[in-house]
């Protein structure tokens, strides 16, 4: 199994019928999902694009063998792959969802994995 991280706005996400695939705001301007693999490169990316957003997000841990639409590994402007899926995710390929952890300083830190959010 090989697992892809996409991070979102508790807000936002809890506001998607649970019962129909998942996409972020983004999607229709973007046409893809934003997604991270392994824990160093989530906890890079948080902090470079979201450590000045206040919201509360969440980690939405992905199955990448079980996404239905097509995921493409492309260069980001700092020349590492980032796994981006071209369509709608299935929330079968959603294995859990994290509540992604701040520092005091506001920076971001991988989750515990026993922590859920519900």
């Amino acid at each position: 199994m090989t697992i892809l991280y996409h991070l979102a706005p508790i807000e936002y996400f809890h506001a998607q019928p649970p019962d129909r695939p998942y996409t972020p705001a983004e999607f229709d301007r973007e046409g893809f999902i934003h997604c991270t693999q392994g824990d160093e490169q989530l906890v890079i990316v948080a902090n470079r694009y979201y450590r000045a957003d206040t919201r509360a997000f969440l980690v939405v841990v992905i199955d990448e063998d079980l996404v239905t639409a097509e995921i493409k590994y492309e260069p980001g402007r700092d020349g590492v792959l980032y796994p981006h899926i071209y369509g709608a995710l299935n929330r079968a390929a959603i294995v859990s969802v994290l509540r992604m952890p701040r520092l005091p300083d506001g920076s971001f830190q991988f989750p515990d994995s026993n922590v859920t959010y519900a």
